[in-house]
């Protein structure tokens, strides 16, 4: 029996691609007429972590996490969605994630499905899948407007009005230590958009047509614009 060797995130790009090539003409006749998003993406998640996990020595899962790659070496989560709305929810665990990123990396699929109603099938064509590390799942427009002020000397007074601006979901005590650290940490710019919700909203469209090389967001497969 051949020996397996340990997942990597060099490892874990390639698989994606490879993964993305193979299902983009896969036939699922479990999937034809489904128009839940949830039970497409829970479905493909599944089967690339099963792609994995015959190939490599991986942690798959964790309910304690809540992170489907929850190895320290690794630490990413896998998210699919619809080109037609690119977005997903995730766990809210601190006000700061949209300022600071998530803390951990993220793996994004994202697929245009037909259904073909001669075989009673469907097809994803996955049209764009992306990498984008810890350090860049942040909210681009907080983290680029937070920056811009820091580049002007924007005080403590001035960054906690922003902060109450956006609706930052903190309390009046928590509000200053946030503007506090934002003067005190540099500020990578991250490329989601976060919506606040009781579990964030996370939308990736600036991922998805994203076409200038950006440290620390590998683009897997990228997607060409319909014209």
């Amino acid at each position: 029996m051949e020996q397996k060797e340990k997942l990597t995130i060099e490892k874990l790009i390639e698989e994606a691609q490879l993964f993305c090539v193979g299902q983009s003409e896969f036939k699922h006749k479990e999937l034809f007429g489904v128009t839940d998003g949830k039970a497409v993406g829970t479905l493909i998640e599944q089967k690339f972590q099963k792609h994995l996990h015959d190939k490599y020595i991986v942690t798959i899962g964790s309910s304690a996490r809540r992170i489907d790659l929850p190895s320290d070496d690794i630490l990413t989560d896998i998210k699919v969605t619809s080109i037609k709305q690119p977005q997903s929810s995730c766990p809210f665990r601190d006000a700061k994630q949209k300022i600071f990123g998530l803390g951990y990396n993220l793996l994004v699929f994202v697929y245009d499905k037909s259904d073909d109603p001669a075989t009673q099938t469907a097809i994803l064509n996955f049209v764009s899948c992306s990498f984008v590390s810890k350090e860049r799942t942040a909210d681009y427009t907080t983290t680029s407007i937070l920056n811009q002020m820091k580049n002007v000397n924007a005080s403590e007074e001035d960054i906690i009005s922003f902060l109450e601006g956006i609706k930052l979901p903190v309390d009046e005590i928590t509000l200053p230590q946030v503007a506090q650290l934002v003067l005190q940490t540099e500020i990578q710019i991250g490329y989601l958009t976060i919506s606040n919700a009781l579990q964030w909203r996370l939308n990736y469209r600036k991922i998805v047509n994203l076409s200038d090389d950006v440290p620390g967001v590998e683009k897997i497969v990228s997607y060409n614009k319909p014209k």
